[in-house]
């Protein structure tokens, strides 16, 4: 490796606030398929093997903090708010804000080819540089700095995931205390084709509880389970 590349690495380490114990690690992180193909008189690996590892190190480091921060937050936007962060075009804007474009060990061809800026490559290598530091100073240094990187948009990923549904509230609320299911049932579908009204009413435990209107039954259904969850919450004000 010539002294200008060996310089990048180097300048890429502490972007990263890490100090490799092992430099091999960081260098084995950025060097792909292609370039050992064309240099088979180098000793080393690509860094798939890392990629492997890194991808299970940054997905834990970044459930484990979803999970802490948003104790309220429900299963599916945790799922829905680490999907946001840990995809190839996140980790790849990622890895520009790095600048690991420069730093990247290829081949003549992949280089040829735009490389450095591909989106599959610049992900697979934040994974792999999760790996490196990992191995090489364990998991709360790859944890720390992860969360430096992508837990603000981790943050962000929540907040605009999908809230629960009115129909999801209401039955998980109902289940919960009753252990039943609410029922809706058609009441009235009024109104020409283009413009048809729906009315449908939510019974629970046999008693009808609330009713709501919509131009869709889904749209009345959920409006009838906001109105029964108002309901519900009644006796607790």
């Amino acid at each position: 490796m010539d002294p200008e590349q060996t310089q990048h690495l180097q300048e890429l380490a502490r972007r990263l606030g890490h100090e490799f114990s092992n430099p091999a690690l960081l260098e084995q992180a950025l060097r792909h398929s292609s370039y050992i193909h064309e240099h088979p008189d180098e000793s080393g690996y690509s860094y798939e093997r890392l990629e492997f590892l890194g991808d299970a190190v940054l997905e834990l480091a970044i459930t484990e903090m979803l999970f802490a921060r948003f104790p309220g937050a429900s299963e599916g936007q945790l799922s829905k708010a680490r999907a946001g962060v840990v995809n190839e075009a996140r980790l790849a804007e990622t890895a520009r804000t790095l600048g690991v474009g420069p730093c990247l060990l290829l081949g003549r061809g992949e280089e040829l080819q735009g490389g450095r800026d591909k989106p599959s490559i610049l992900a697979d290598v934040i994974e792999s540089l999760a790996a490196a530091i990992y191995l090489d100073a364990g998991l709360e240094a790859a944890r720390k700095v992860l969360l430096e990187l992508l837990g603000p948009a981790a943050e962000r990923s929540l907040e605009r995931a999908p809230k629960k549904d009115f129909k999801t509230r209401l039955q998980e609320e109902v289940q919960e205390f009753l252990h039943l299911t609410p029922v809706y049932d058609l009441l009235a579908a009024e109104g020409p084709d283009h413009a048809k009204v729906f009315t449908v009413a939510v019974t629970i435990d046999g008693r009808s509880v609330a009713q709501g209107r919509g131009h869709s039954k889904k749209e009345a259904e959920q409006e009838a389970a906001r109105a029964a969850l108002d309901c519900w919450r009644a006796p607790e004000g």
